[in-house]
């Protein structure tokens, strides 16, 4: 509920177990800020000009600006071998299937509201009356939510996964207790009307449901979708659907401590400056603190 000036931008990273960092951004321009779109402001179109906004650049969705911004990096000779998003772009349709078109393999969050059909349903041709256009196939069954797919599979399908060493004291190698928890991993078929379009009729494509389910609580409290391989082991999935916490960690180390959130200006291409500068920052810090002595990076 609250209201506040800000900023909107898009990034992509480059992240490993051990390291990552920003590479790409974009400024989000909204709606009212594009003269072409119906909801535009005048007010704002006529800000453009002083903020120094391109006169060709419009109202693009954010799931549009990563996909663009994906091809800039590859376009570096920088490899993608994985897309991770978390639910914000994972929810949308139209950013998996562009990641499908492209030939990039994903892990990225959803909702609990994605619809699917179980990986053994089937669709069905129903019969020809002889009259107007042949029916096309389609599953007798309604598509579920992810949600009520897992939780039909039960807590009995849980795993106990340890993905990596977290912040705090324990056992782990380095002294610090590992993350763990319980996932529950189903193989579904992906439903929704824009997924039916792209395939035309035929039988809905296979991926990955993974789904967080702590042993105290009653149900699940994270799904990602992945296109990974069918024998993609678990332990796999839940590694690179947490790595997203890089990111995280990318952003409250440049809030934090690079300034990140301290920019005050008004122009395209100061934002652009600031994040450019705040990334060159947090490259430097991140590359001294890979090349430190083992010994010099040890808890105290």
């Amino acid at each position: 509920g609250k209201v506040t000036n800000c900023q909107v931008g898009v990034s992509v990273h480059l992240a490993r177990d051990h390291a990552s960092t920003p590479v790409n951004w974009r400024l989000f321009l909204p709606m009212a800020w594009d003269p072409a779109a119906p909801q535009a402001d005048p007010d704002k179109v006529a800000r453009r000009e002083r903020c120094g906004v391109p006169a060709d650049l419009g109202h693009v969705e954010k799931w549009q600006l990563a996909l663009d911004m994906i091809d800039e990096t590859r376009s570096w000779g920088v490899e993608v071998p994985l897309v991770l998003a978390d639910a914000g772009y994972g929810d949308t349709i139209a950013f998996r299937l562009g990641l499908n078109q492209r030939g990039l393999r994903y892990v990225v969050g959803i909702s609990s509201r994605p619809a699917a059909h179980p990986a053994a349903a089937r669709p069905v041709t129903p019969p020809y009356n002889g009259i107007g256009r042949r029916p096309a196939a389609r599953y007798p069954d309604a598509a579920r939510s992810v949600k009520a797919l897992v939780i039909e599979a039960g807590l009995g399908a849980a795993r106990p996964v340890s993905w990596r060493e977290g912040s705090r004291p324990g056992r782990g190698r380095s002294g610090l207790k590992r993350m763990y928890s319980r996932f529950v991993a189903l193989r579904i078929r992906p439903s929704g009307r824009e997924i039916r379009e792209a395939t035309e009729g035929a039988e809905l494509a296979e991926c990955w449901l993974l789904a967080e389910w702590p042993a105290k609580e009653a149900e699940p409290v994270q799904f990602w979708l992945s296109d990974l391989p069918g024998d993609t082991s678990l332990t796999t999935l839940v590694r690179l659907a947490k790595l997203r916490w890089r990111i995280e960690h990318d952003y409250r180390e440049m809030k934090q401590a690079l300034g990140l959130a301290h920019f005050e200006g008004r122009t395209f291409n100061g934002w652009h400056h600031h994040v450019t500068l705040v990334s060159l920052a947090h490259a430097f810090c991140t590359l001294r603190r890979l090349t430190r002595a083992p010994k010099e990076t040890a808890p105290a």
